[in-house]
């Protein structure tokens, strides 16, 4: 054993205000998601209010300023992660929120569609902080306990996702466009006051040192288990995604009244991300009493099971019914896959490999549409689900694969 390997692992794992920094990187997660989320049922609106007239440019410039944010979140993800390796997770965390908080509050000032974008853009490389707080978390927990804690932190995370666009529904019509923008930043700032004087990170040059002489990747003993760990998280938000662009279009051929294609579109949607609010901190608790491998395996079989009927419903409440119990599948897949990334890398490279986790999951967010859209408006929309069933299906073979052959080894 090296000396570097060495100072790591005299690095001890978890943390005594373990239990503190989890209520507060819930409510800053939460927080956080609901200001990066209420944007979209207004953005078209504010994108034609900031001088774009064209009904298509409208469309256009509203999807480049959407995905502005996770295509620059992408890129900088293992980056901030491996600078939160060396000088600590808590600093990534104060970062996002006072970056967020001034670009978020500075779109409710933008003079034109090009500032919106740029501050998109920022938002996506300074922001982060949900996926700090996933690190800072896995990190800091007790590893008997870690899937639970990132269960609670997902569920906070998905709740604002759900709770965003409904707030952003409601608040331009009282205070407008605008001052909408600069309440969000007002939400984010709290969030950065109580990450600055209330999560506690004990300091360790031993995982300091370790950090900056590791190399991330090469620290790695065993890389299978991190691999899988990628391509799962890439696969989650790919089907997740892939669905996405179709909802509304499949609603329409089974909903016979058109006046309600659009509620019953949202509370499809809504129905999978309230399916995995629940269930995120059981399957997290779950996993850690019988082993991340076989839930994150069984998750991905019965979600890709599921949609199979979901290709053939002939009413919204069946679509709405399947698709809650798919979000019940796959709530506890992201806690079990961070779990299990954390649990096969060294503390000093935790950070950087968990960024690249994050990017994986990005990729698939962006991928996902566009390959459903592809495929939905090319092949059929049936071709869509029985497609992403195929994928999850052969995702849950590997993933056992994987985990038989590392309990070999």
């Amino acid at each position: 054993m090296t000396d570097t390997q060495w100072d790591a692992a005299k690095v001890a794992p978890g943390s005594a205000y373990w239990k503190r920094n989890l209520v507060i990187s819930l409510l800053g997660s939460f927080t956080t998601i609901v200001a990066m989320t209420l944007l979209l049922p207004f953005l078209p609106l504010y994108v034609e209010e900031l001088g774009v007239s064209n009904h298509a440019a409208i469309v256009q410039w509203s999807g480049i300023a959407y995905g502005a944010t996770f295509l620059a979140a992408a890129c900088v993800a293992p980056i901030w992660g491996r600078l939160g390796d060396i000088y600590g997770r808590k600093l990534m965390l104060v970062r996002a929120s006072l970056g967020m908080t001034i670009a978020i509050s500075l779109m409710g000032m933008a003079g034109s569609v090009w500032q919106l974008v740029a501050l998109r853009l920022f938002v996506g490389l300074a922001g982060g902080y949900a996926s700090g707080s996933m690190v800072l978390v896995a990190t800091q927990t007790p590893k008997d306990r870690s899937a639970w804690a990132l269960g609670v932190l997902s569920s906070g995370i998905m709740a604002g996702n759900l709770v965003g666009p409904l707030i952003g529904g409601a608040l331009p019509p009282i205070i407008g466009i605008r001052g909408t923008f600069l309440a969000a930043g007002g939400m984010i700032f709290f969030a950065f006051l109580a990450t600055t004087f209330l999560i506690k990170e004990e300091k360790s040059a031993a995982r300091k040192q370790a950090a900056k002489a590791s190399g991330g990747w090469k620290s790695i003993p065993d890389k299978r288990p991190v691999v899988a760990m990628l391509a799962t998280g890439l696969l989650l938000m790919l089907a997740n995604m892939s669905i996405e662009p179709i909802i509304t279009v499949y609603v329409a051929q089974i909903v016979p009244d058109q006046g309600r294609v659009t509620m019953i579109s949202g509370i499809v949607m809504s129905a999978a991300a309230l399916g995995s609010i629940l269930s995120a901190s059981r399957l997290g608790k779950l996993a850690d009493r019988i082993g991340h491998w076989p839930v994150i395996a069984g998750a991905l079989a019965i979600a890709g099971l599921l949609l199979i009927p979901q290709a053939f419903v002939n009413a919204s409440w069946q679509l709405i019914g399947l698709r809650f119990l798919m979000g019940l599948a796959l709530g506890g897949l992201l806690p079990c896959i961070t779990a299990v990334i954390r649990h096969s890398v060294p503390d000093s490279a935790a950070g950087s490999i968990l960024g690249l986790s994050i990017s994986s999951q990005y990729v698939g967010q962006v991928a996902g549409p566009v390959l459903g859209g592809f495929v939905g408006g090319h092949i059929g929309m049936p071709a869509v689900f029985l497609g992403t069933c195929v994928l999850l299906l052969a995702g849950a073979a590997f993933t056992w694969l994987v985990r038989t052959k590392s309990e070999e080894a």
